[in-house]
């Protein structure tokens, strides 16, 4: 399989539409809106009204994290302020880490006004020998140097999410946010194993106004389940990431790629090689000895066998005829 990143947008949407409906505390009604350099800001406003009655956050949405220490980021907006934000941010060049891109996506929601306190974390994994769930309650920014008060929770290949027993596992100080609690993690390991997800973090989701609301999502989807996701996944984009912009040519293999059932990859490393480096594979060497045959190179590959000599050096490098 191959683990492909998903935009924050995308997921949450999942989210919102796919998360089991036992989970009685969570409210999500996905209100967000993903803005490219072709969307027309003002048809926005049209469609969804809510980003005229919301104060808003504003971030990109192009597969780097801590967006925030990077100060792109904008929180508890008026309209007009996110809307001027983006205008004249789009298509910016942006240093982010070592990485160098210009900014094509942003994502829009509301504000989410909260105690960084009662921010939670959650995430799990996929692994070959099964799924991981980790969980937190010093969920945010700091969630790496506080690793020492992150739960991890094995889960077993063939474990249904109703068999997981999440409240004796997870924190007791949660008090009386411990079933709700309990109950969106099942549900939301249910949502991962349903839709095909290899990696799904939660960091932070808070508790607001009763009811738990997502604030920042990363996740990453198996490929491999694109057969079986023909429904849940429709319109699904796997983006680039940042910094990575397509050639003619990748472009033109990953269109063929999206209409045929078969894997078409194509990467240039470098534009002015000579030297093709193909992953091994059955459909890969079938490939390669169809186009030496068709080369004219098929009758001198089958009239020769065995060789002997050094293979390092050239002028001892010989083939014995069979």
């Amino acid at each position: 399989m191959a683990q492909r990143g998903i935009r924050e947008y995308d997921a949450k949407k999942m989210l919102a539409e796919h998360l089991p409906d036992y989970v009685d505390d969570f409210d999500y009604e996905g209100q967000i809106v993903l803005v490219s350099p072709e969307t027309d800001l003002e048809v926005v406003a049209a469609k969804s009204p809510w980003v005229k009655k919301k104060r808003l956050v504003v971030k990109p949405d192009q597969l780097f994290g801590k967006r925030g220490a990077h100060g792109l980021i904008l929180l508890d907006a008026p309209w007009d302020e996110a809307k001027k934000y983006i205008e004249e941010r789009m298509g910016k060049e942006t240093l982010v880490g070592t990485v160098v891109g210009p900014l094509t996506h942003f994502l829009i929601e509301p504000f989410i006004p909260h105690d960084e306190n009662e921010e939670l974390y959650v995430a799990i994994k996929s692994d070959y020998g099964g799924d991981s769930i980790y969980f937190s309650t010093k969920g945010g920014v700091d969630i790496e140097s506080n690793w020492d008060k992150v739960t991890s929770i094995p889960v077993g290949i063939l474990a249904k999410p109703e068999d997981l027993d999440l409240e004796s596992q997870l924190p007791a100080e949660l008090g009386d946010r411990l079933d709700p609690v309990a109950k969106f993690v099942e549900g939301l390991y249910q949502l991962f194993k349903d839709m095909g997800f290899s990696y799904l973090e939660i960091n932070p989701f808070v508790f607001h106004e009763g009811k738990i609301i997502p604030l920042d999502l990363v996740a990453r989807l198996d490929d491999a389940e694109a057969f079986w996701q023909r429904d849940g996944w429709r319109g699904l984009e796997f983006p680039e990431p940042f910094g990575r912009a397509l050639t003619k040519e990748e472009a033109y293999i990953k269109e063929l790629d999206s209409r045929t059932g078969a894997s078409l990859k194509l990467t240039i490393l470098n534009p002015k090689g000579r030297v093709w480096t193909m992953v091994a594979g059955g459909g890969a060497s079938v490939i390669y000895a169809d186009t030496i045959c068709d080369l004219g190179f098929g009758g001198e590959l089958a009239n020769y066998g065995e060789y002997s000599g050094d293979p390092s050096t050239e002028d001892t490098y010989e083939y014995t005829k069979t």
